[in-house]
């Protein structure tokens, strides 16, 4: 069995398909990371003049077209493959990076953050559907680990190289962005057809005479019959849907304040507080690898018992510190702890999907994952306010700590396939 995952896992890796989609990722999540946190805000702020609310209704768009378009894209995967799914998306992206780089119009500029949203939105459907088609159930905590270092150090990247070619002018910056975004609309022309993305994820590809079948079926019962057969086909307790908007809630809450906190509270400089993201950053990406092969071999729970465990115990310790070296031993803590949930999480949710269905429920998933870390941003302000700048850190660690619980229903009860 060591050797079929160890053979499984190796396939993966030197998979053409994970490697476009992986080079996707990277290069997507760095333009993405670069526009929206070192250039959007401070480009509309200081440069286009434009007010805090209008910034924030702008990069609101950008968040809520991502959000609303992953369930569809996802169900359109299973119906026209992956090369024509991401070529839309990543041609939006690429017209939203130009739009930023030549106009000054606030109406232009919101409209780009929309097209930003929604040209974002096929990546995770796209790259998880097609990396877990290709894993399978034998190295699906290994194919997770590298997906999401490929999105961390995009993410990470992005804010921090784009800051070297801002300089006097924004053009180079625009200039790096544009470049990218042709390679990636090139590699995208290279990902599977229909009929090849079918093969990938050993279905049948259908017959020309099928739809001589749906005749006289409108569209709505088309799409209630699919999502009424793919509800039928998923082997997931319906604790797990709470479980996955509670682990993104639990993740918004922190994201929109970190750096209102490291600059307020701790008093951190730029480049002390660039250090310590990069500490909790490297230790969570160092621990995906291991912990994504450890996984696929001993299963998915005492991963995420550990994980829920740790991150839940270091937030609200972190909200309450204020001795530096102490904060910077509790970041590396979140830090492991995250390591453990993300490969086996998304390992445990990718068991529950039906290898027929797996776009469109995938993009479901996404959703639900999506609306927790929308709701977690809004109350995270609200509660800073309310109550302090260590609440948001107190509230996330209760609600990874109610998801500890949670998990252990769950795999008391397995009607998720619990490895």
């Amino acid at each position: 069995m060591e050797l079929v995952k160890g053979w499984a896992g190796k396939k993966v890796l030197t998979s053409p398909f994970v490697i476009q989609l992986l080079i996707i990722m990277y290069l997507v999540e760095f333009v993405k990371g670069a526009l929206l946190v070192s250039i959007l805000p401070v480009y509309m702020g200081q440069v286009l003049g434009l007010s805090v609310y209008a910034i924030g209704w702008a990069l609101a768009l950008q968040y809520i077209g991502d959000n609303a378009f992953r369930s569809p894209l996802g169900w359109i995967i299973d119906r026209i493959g992956y090369r024509n799914v991401m070529l839309f998306g990543v041609v939006f992206t690429f017209a939203s990076v130009v739009i930023v780089s030549v106009s000054s119009s606030l109406g232009w500029i919101i409209l780009a953050c929309l097209l930003l949203g929604i040209g974002t939105s096929p990546l995770w459907p796209c790259v998880i559907t097609g990396a877990t088609a290709v894993a399978g159930n034998e190295a699906s905590g290994t194919i997770m680990s590298v997906v999401y270092m490929s999105w961390l150090t995009g993410v990470g990247c992005g804010p921090i190289v784009i800051n070297f070619f801002i300089v006097h002018t924004y053009r180079p910056a625009f200039l790096l962005l544009i470049s990218m975004m042709i390679v990636v609309i090139i590699v995208a022309l290279f990902l599977p057809g229909k009929r090849k993305s079918l093969e990938i994820e050993g279905r049948e590809v259908p017959h020309s005479d099928e739809s001589v079948h749906l005749d006289g079926v409108t569209f709505g019962q088309k799409v209630r019959s699919y999502f009424a057969k793919v509800r039928s086909s998923l082997h997931a307790s319906w604790l797990l849907y709470p479980a996955m908007f509670m682990q993104n809630f639990a993740l918004g809450l922190l994201t929109p304040v970190l750096t209102l906190y490291a600059r307020t509270v701790l008093h951190l400089s730029p480049q002390k507080y660039s250090l310590f993201l990069i500490a909790g950053g490297a230790v969570t990406v160092l621990f995906l690898i291991p912990v994504g092969k450890w996984v696929d071999r001993f299963g998915t729970k005492w991963f995420l018992h550990v994980g829920f465990l740790t991150a839940a115990i270091a937030l609200p310790i972190l909200g309450n510190s204020r001795d530096l070296p102490l904060v910077l031993v509790i970041v590396m803590l979140v830090g492991i702890g995250y390591a453990c949930i993300i490969p086996a999480w998304n390992a445990l949710i990718a068991d529950a999907i039906p290898k027929s269905e797996r776009g469109a429920v995938w993009g479901f998933f996404l959703t639900i994952e999506g609306l927790g870390m929308v709701f977690g941003s809004i109350m995270s302000g609200k509660l800073w306010d309310s109550l302090g700048p260590h609440a948001p850190f107190y509230v996330s660690g209760s609600v990874l700590l109610i998801l500890f619980v949670l998990h252990l229903f769950i795999t008391r009860r397995p009607a998720v396939v619990v490895r």
